[in-house]
């Protein structure tokens, strides 16, 4: 039982012929690789034929050089994978890479669609044969067996039919596509490589390591192209200021992507996040001031909050957990004795820093509540006198739908306890979380643009009643009392090119 949230996956795509797009994606997806440590895939074309490479593991664990040999062409597509919808398998490792009525492609997916299984039934009894279990492949499916005779019309369908998040690169013999769902719930950004190629990345620390330049985040509801031809956009759902200028209309964005999924160095949405995560510091120091000695962050995630805490009231910012980053990245288990010290393994505590000291510990979400009650205990057995727990989201009360990996209501401690309660079974001599309107006013994009279904019970879609993930205990959330934004228009197709 982890305590940690764990996004879905990376995707990136990229065009540049003269270019080894296989290297390219490479390195896309290791810098990309927070997201997923499950599994890691290429799919690229030589415009004859889609090659493809999956396996198991890292990203630097799955390709050799060799495995790199055997996927040649001018473009790619690329995923790294944490299972939220099917099994942990190399079967589910993607790309994917399926042939219908329609064609064939090559389509990695990041995200999670809630009415999948309705989906698959119908195109099932339609005749549509599946080889995985993935929400994935059903969207594949859509778009190589679904109505339309032309990609608007099935991106069309597509959009119409799946409820969810999604962002995905899909691939061609002739094209890269990047699609992002109407609400645009999970991050996608385009970026410009050396002049003439185009790149597409769940973040924008992908492009700075391939020296590609931003361009501008895909919008939601929108399908772009690259090809030969350069450069094309479409919106199957129709054109709106909602979906041009979402800045000023209507999104979902994520607002966990600001807290934690996404690397500090990464923008979104026009915000750098080491920025966004001090700010969120700063105003949780101002929403639960303490008096105390030091301030430290739960490395990496909580790093610059705690010195966006530290810099707002003046208590020296210190280092006193250094983290083990390749703990989880082997596949030999703890006997029973390691396993026992749980924590340990992954944060060893400076003692020289926390001995005899008032110590504030930021840190970025308490889920479970399971890890928490060891890094307090941690710091307090490295001499700390005073525990004071300050953290950078609000308290997690309902489940996610949209690929993130979190527990039912009935084992999320928020929903469960009031936060007295939860500073007494973490150990803390205080708590405090940053409110919802602060974290909003932190990612500092607007009110109203982000899903905040977990902290607040209003999801931006209509989700199926699924009592193993919204029951509390001894009690079910009737289908009608699940609180939803209201759905977005349908309007005739529109292309903008």
């Amino acid at each position: 039982m982890h305590d940690a949230l764990n996004e879905k996956c990376g995707i990136f795509g990229v065009f540049a012929p003269g270019e080894d797009v296989a290297r390219l994606t490479f390195f896309g997806l290791h810098a990309l690789q927070h997201r997923g440590q499950e599994s890691a895939g290429i799919s690229t074309t030589d415009g004859r034929r889609l090659h493809l490479y999956t396996d198991m593991g890292l990203v630097a664990q799955v390709f050799t050089e060799d495995a790199l040999e055997t996927l040649p062409g001018h473009a790619a597509i690329g995923h790294t994978r944490y299972s939220t919808t099917g099994a942990s398998t190399v079967g589910n490792a993607q790309p994917f890479r399926m042939k219908g009525l329609h064609g064939e492609l090559a389509i990695a997916h990041n995200g999670n669609v809630v009415n999948a299984d309705v989906m698959r039934a119908d195109l099932v009894a339609r005749g549509v044969h599946f080889e995985t279990s993935t929400d994935t492949e059903v969207l594949g499916r859509v778009l190589t067996d679904g109505d339309g005779q032309d990609w608007n019309a099935r991106f069309g369908q597509l959009m119409r039919r799946a409820n969810g998040a999604y962002s995905l690169t899909i691939l061609t013999q002739e094209a890269v596509y990047a699609v992002r769902d109407p609400l645009g719930i999970r991050p996608l950004v385009i970026g410009k490589l050396n002049g003439h190629g185009w790149v597409f990345a769940s973040e924008t620390c992908a492009l700075d390591h391939l020296g590609a330049v931003y361009v501008r985040d895909v919008r939601p509801g929108e399908v772009v192209r690259a090809d030969g031809e350069g450069l094309t956009s479409s919106f199957p759902l129709g054109e709106s200021l909602d979906m041009v200028e979402p800045e000023h209309g209507r999104q979902a964005l994520c607002l966990f992507e600001f807290i934690y999924f996404a690397r500090p160095d990464s923008r979104m949405a026009g915000q750098l996040l080491h920025q966004a995560r001090m700010r969120m510091g700063e105003r949780l120091a101002s929403e639960h001031p303490v008096e105390a000695d030091v301030v430290i962050g739960v490395p990496d995630s909580a790093t610059a909050a705690a010195i966006g805490y530290a810099q707002a009231t003046g208590i020296p910012y210190a280092e006193g957990l250094v983290k083990n980053r390749y703990v989880g990245r082997t596949f030999i288990q703890p006997d029973q004795r390691l396993r026992d010290r749980g924590v340990q393994l992954k944060y060893n505590p400076l003692r020289e820093v926390l001995e005899g000291k008032r110590v504030i510990v930021v840190d970025d979400s308490i889920v479970r509540g399971t890890t928490t009650p060891r890094v307090v205990k941690m710091v307090r057995d490295a001499g700390a006198t005073e525990v004071h727990l300050r953290i950078t989201a609000p308290p997690i009360t309902h489940p996610c739908f949209y690929g993130v990996d979190m527990a039912t209501r009935g084992e999320l401690i928020a929903a469960n306890m009031t936060e007295d309660e939860i500073r007494e079974h973490v150990g803390a001599d205080s708590l405090g979380y940053l409110s919802l309107e602060g974290t909003v006013w932190a990612a500092n994009i607007g009110e109203g643009q982000h899903c905040t279904a977990c902290f607040s019970g209003v999801y931006p879609s209509e989700v199926p009643l699924q009592f193993d993930k919204f029951a509390l205990e001894g009690e079910g959330l009737p289908d009608h009392e699940i609180p939803m934004a209201a759905p977005l228009p349908v309007t005739e197709p529109l292309t903008v090119r």
